[in-house]
């Protein structure tokens, strides 16, 4: 049998994606996949706008609450849940929707994302202990090895990015630019499955107005006590459920002895929403998704 064609829609976050595909699923007797890097992390419902059980029960899943909040998950790992979900979608006569923004995930679908270069443990503990000393204690190691400027493509503001270059760095002993060019060359995990795309935007002002709007609901609705459940792990600040946008500002309200009226917390939250939405708008340009 032919490999399953696969259609993706995306958007930044808070544009109306959910019901979109689950509208969309329906019509079609498709299954949705989440591409949702939060909605990974079981007891993370509100803040990630994790579809309810009401609306799962509308059509199936896959994706959701795979990992606690204290666990890494990967891009790696991402791939290999997407590939089994759409074999058992597709052998399920059913056709698959892959729904969600995280860029990194949603990479996936349009070229490759790993690479097979092993990392010894003596390079991940250097880094590791680099990476105790701050951010700018790893850039400086990676500029000194590279010897020059950094490349554009690089996020130096995202330190999992730094460490996973640096570690690559290390253990290769190749600069970053040959690293990424041989990387290129690799063919995409889904680069059998035909794939379509469609891209969902509203204008600035209604986005900004549905950001508010859903913080308002989150924060009324129990965000403030999923993430007083958070605080309560412990979290390594570097995991992706410590970054995530929503819960990282209660955190540090709580931190912060609740100073800040409940005002002043909607706003850094939906600030650090918009944050995330040109992001993601960067994500999409990347992978040329200029599509409606």
């Amino acid at each position: 049998m032919a490999d399953p064609a696969i259609h993706v829609l995306t958007g930044p976050t808070a544009v109306g994606k959910t019901e979109a595909a689950l509208t969309w699923a329906e019509r079609h007797d498709a299954e949705i996949l989440s591409c949702d890097s939060v909605c990974v992390y079981r007891g993370m419902d509100i803040g990630s706008a994790k579809p309810t059980a009401a609306q799962q029960a509308r059509v199936r899943h896959h994706g959701l609450d795979l990992v606690a909040p204290t666990e890494r998950f990967s891009v790696v790992q991402f791939v290999t849940m997407a590939r089994t979900a759409i074999a058992e979608a597709h052998a399920r006569g059913k056709r698959i929707l892959v729904t969600g923004g995280s860029g990194f995930y949603l990479a996936a679908f349009f070229g490759p994302v790993s690479d097979d270069l092993p990392i010894g443990e003596a390079v991940i503990d250097t880094v590791r202990t680099l990476q105790a000393r701050g951010p700018e204690a790893m850039l400086a190691e990676l500029r000194a090895l590279e010897g020059a400027a950094l490349p554009d493509w690089l996020d130096i503001n995202n330190p999992i990015r730094v460490a996973k270059a640096l570690e690559r760095r290390l253990a290769s002993g190749r600069p970053l630019a040959e690293l990424r060019e041989e990387f290129l060359q690799r063919r995409g995990p889904f680069a059998d499955h035909p794939v379509t795309v469609e891209l969902m935007e509203r204008p600035d002002p209604e986005l900004r107005h549905r950001i508010a709007a859903r913080t308002a609901e989150m924060l009324n609705g129990g965000l403030i006590e999923e993430a007083e459940r958070l605080l309560s792990l412990n979290l390594d600040p570097e995991l992706a459920s410590a970054r995530a946008v929503g819960y990282r500002a209660i955190m540090d309200w709580i931190g912060g002895g609740r100073q800040v009226a409940l005002e002043g917390l909607a706003e850094r939250i939906n600030l650090d929403t918009w944050a995330l939405v040109r992001k993601q708008r960067k994500w999409f340009r990347r992978l040329d998704l200029n599509v409606n």
